[in-house]
């Protein structure tokens, strides 16, 4: 799997989870969810500036 795919998918998981919970909160659902989804977000994230932060360092070197 190439560096741009992942750094495509990380960043896709990213706005999936924050449209998700978006949705969840201006059709007035659970407000559990909603923080559960943006804790997940901010995890997938984290993890999407891991793996961009290393494609950036391996590309360099």
């Amino acid at each position: 799997m190439s560096s741009n795919t992942l750094v495509l998918i990380a960043c896709l998981a990213v706005a999936a989870v924050l449209l998700l919970g978006l949705a969840n909160m201006m059709r007035g659902g659970s407000a559990n969810l909603s923080q559960k989804l943006m804790r997940l977000r901010v995890l997938l994230q984290f993890v999407a500036i891991v793996i961009i932060m290393g494609v950036v360092w391996w590309r360099s070197a």
